[in-house]
């Protein structure tokens, strides 16, 4: 861990560059070596079709981070990490934000010891 998932709505595409996005999330993490083990990051999005916003009357568009990470970390180390995610998130879609209505959020979710099974060999590369 950890683990991010960037959820949009298909009428952002190709505007949101997503690969550029992952590209950059997965960077903000790597940024935290002694709290994210380089190994253990994935970040991927999911395009969301089926969905409803607000009133429905517009072409309302979201983008939503999901940052699932395992206990350990200090409330400063996740505040820091949520910072920086969010901001990544905001810069990179400042056009479209200004362009179009947007809403953008960010969500961690943080999983006790008993809440994850986990076998990773992509860990020994980076030691």
């Amino acid at each position: 861990m950890p683990h991010l998932i960037i959820e949009y709505t298909d009428n952002l595409s190709p505007h949101i560059q997503v690969k550029e996005l992952l590209k950059k999330s997965g960077q903000v993490l790597s940024s935290f070596p002694d709290v994210y083990p380089i190994g253990g990051i994935r970040a991927r999005a999911i395009k969301v079709t089926d969905y409803y916003i607000a009133d429905g009357s517009e072409d309302d568009a979201f983008v939503h981070m999901t940052l699932k990470i395992g206990a350990g970390r200090t409330d400063k180390e996740k505040k820091d990490t949520c910072d920086k995610l969010f901001q990544t998130l905001q810069d990179h879609l400042q056009d479209l934000y200004q362009s179009r209505y947007l809403a953008l959020s960010l969500e961690l979710y943080e999983f006790s010891e008993l809440g994850t099974y986990k076998k990773n060999n992509i860990h020994k590369r980076f030691k």
